[in-house]
């Protein structure tokens, strides 16, 4: 037995990852049996196999799968950028830069005093351990969320403050970094290092951002799909290479190669959706698995009683500045009571600075302290975390949501409350400039489209009642239905078939081929929108876009605004 380790420690990368993957592949199925993520049940599964469990392989062969490790933190962090597309966040402005401060004050700032204070530890290791537990595990969460298929405001509000607490993270602490490294270093105390810092913050925005942009020129002028995943590869990997070469953090690299190509794009993102799709999630199993090999036990005693500090302290943190900040920016409910809870996950982003760290020779009396502490929570948070972000996506009522619904067209961005136009005239006008800023479709003609819908209009008023309008034209160009929606809290003054002023208007783009979803589009816009006094008084008082969407996605509107493939298998 003795001897199958010992040759195991010296085994190939190739059986390495033969190893990982399926050990990852079954303590994740594993885990799921048991209700739980499989996020945890990999982390698991890596432990055992790892030094803290049966210690299978060792340190040398597991830095054989170095390369593939950066690939999965550049996927993950390409992700996370992708979901800061900006016109899909339009109408989350407001809650995420309150989650964004309350995140970079309210949680660091609280970590600090606990750590200095109460653990006795110095102010260098108090102060970046602050900036740290900011992050977020961005794998855990991404991964999470397409295992559930959760979708709603709840996932679009919790993926973005990843991002933005990921980046926050990053640029503190290497603002710290750099401060405490000046004073540890220069013969003059208070030297602050600024083209330094600059430097590493502008760095990885210029390369992803550059990158960006070559692959979008590429991409464009690709006339395959073989043509357009090689380039993906290719932009992703050298992102990743060229960062680690030069210094820069390749996360925040490929973080902005996500943002900028999913904002210049028309789809979502062809570096995520097409290319890595079909073995994205063998990539995240071997990371997952990996994290829990290399994670160590023996960190909890060496950290003792700061890292038993450090994780409630962070956990505090960040449900009360989710709290803070999403009451003050009035989000509904269900985000405001669930989301902390969900960014309790932290990994990557953390473990990385750890190493930024432990590679830096100013820090080379505190490195080994600050590495116990971030790495004993991080083990612990890794197996707790994805737990609790698994229930807040349950509370949050979003699992098994990520599927196409009846009027799926109308997200967060597509709603806008507090609507007003003197005419319907201008009225329509505004939500044709509304259609076409929030959609993404190709070659479509302004004019030709509010031409279409006035036409429309001439045959015969499409307000339909009970404070309903829906003007509709066809979308020659588009090959799926669209659309959005406008509230009025005080009503339209429109002419209508009951006298009752207009307080929904919903703009509807029909490709030609869905016709017959435009007519039951129509149906049940009108059975519950027109009739149900009780969704009406719900919907045209909504406070926000958010709660529109709630009204209109949640479980009680199952009834008419359902799982297209419910329907089919109907």
């Amino acid at each position: 037995m003795n001897s199958l380790i010992e040759s195991l420690h010296h085994a190939s990368p190739l059986l390495l990852l033969a190893v990982v993957l399926f050990a990852g592949s079954l303590s994740g199925a594993l885990a799921r049996r048991l209700r739980l993520p499989s996020v945890t049940g990999q982390i698991l599964g890596g432990i055992l196999i790892g030094g803290a469990g049966f210690d299978l392989f060792g340190q040398e062969s597991l830095g054989g799968l170095e390369p593939l490790t950066d690939i999965a933190l550049g996927l993950i962090a390409v992700t996370v950028g992708a979901h800061l597309h900006i016109n899909r966040l339009r109408n989350a402005v407001r809650r995420l830069s309150y989650l964004l401060v309350a995140e970079s004050t309210i949680t660091p700032l609280l970590v600090f005093i606990v750590l200095y204070y109460l653990g006795g530890t110095s102010f260098e290791i108090a102060v970046l351990l602050g900036a740290v537990s900011i992050a977020t595990a961005p794998a855990t969460i991404v991964a999470l969320v397409r295992e559930t298929r959760s979708k709603g405001v709840f996932v679009k509000t919790l993926t973005a403050a990843v991002a933005l607490n990921n980046t926050a993270c990053i640029v503190l602490f290497e603002v710290c970094r750099a401060a405490i490294g000046s004073n540890l270093a220069a013969a003059e105390p208070g030297t602050f290092e600024t083209s330094s810092t600059l430097f590493q913050l502008a760095g990885p925005v210029l390369l992803g951002g550059g990158v960006a942009l070559v692959l979008d020129r590429i991409t464009r002028l690709a006339l395959g799909p073989e043509r357009l995943a090689t380039a993906a590869v290719v932009a992703l990997v050298l992102t990743s290479g060229v960062a680690a070469s030069v210094g820069f953090s390749a996360m925040l690299a490929c973080l902005v190669l996500g943002a900028v190509q999913a904002n210049i794009t028309h789809s979502r993102s062809h570096l995520i959706d097409s290319v890595f799709a079909n073995f994205e999630p063998a990539i995240l199993t071997v990371f997952f698995t990996l994290a829990g090999m290399h994670l160590s036990l023996d960190h909890l005693q060496h950290a003792g009683i700061l890292a038993v500090l450090y994780f409630f302290a962070r956990f505090g943190g960040k449900l009360l500045a989710a709290e803070t900040a999403l009451r003050a920016a009035r989000a509904t409910e269900r985000v405001r009571r669930n989301l902390g809870f969900a960014l309790i996950p932290q990994a990557g982003v953390a473990v990385g600075l750890v190493l930024l760290i432990q590679d830096d020779v100013r820090f080379a009396d505190s490195a080994g302290l600050f590495a116990a502490v971030v790495l004993s929570v991080v083990t612990v948070n890794e197996i707790v975390g994805p737990v609790l972000t698994r229930l807040a996506l349950g509370r949050a009522g979003e699992v098994g949501r990520d599927r196409l619904r009846l009027i799926d067209f109308l997200q967060e961005e597509h709603i806008v409350t507090d609507f007003q136009a003197p005419t319907k005239e201008i009225a329509i006008s505004r939500l044709v400039d509304m259609l076409l800023r929030t959609h993404s479709v190709r070659g479509v003609d302004r004019e030709s489209l509010v031409s279409s819908v006035f036409d429309r209009e001439q045959q015969g008023s499409t307000c339909l009642g009970g404070g309903l309008a829906v003007p509709h034209g066809i979308l020659p160009e588009a090959e799926a239905m669209i659309g959005v929606m406008a509230l009025s809290r005080d009503g339209l003054g429109f002419e209508t078939p009951d006298g009752r002023p207009v307080h929904c208007m919903v703009l509807l783009g029909t490709a030609p081929d869905e016709r017959e979803r435009h007519l039951q589009v129509l149906a049940a816009l009108a059975r519950t929108v027109g009739t149900d006094r009780a969704f009406q008084d719900q919907l045209f008082d909504s406070k926000s876009p958010a709660h529109a969407y709630e009204l209109l996605h949640g479980e009680e509107s199952e009834d008419f605004n359902y799982f297209m493939e419910d329907a089919l298998k109907g």
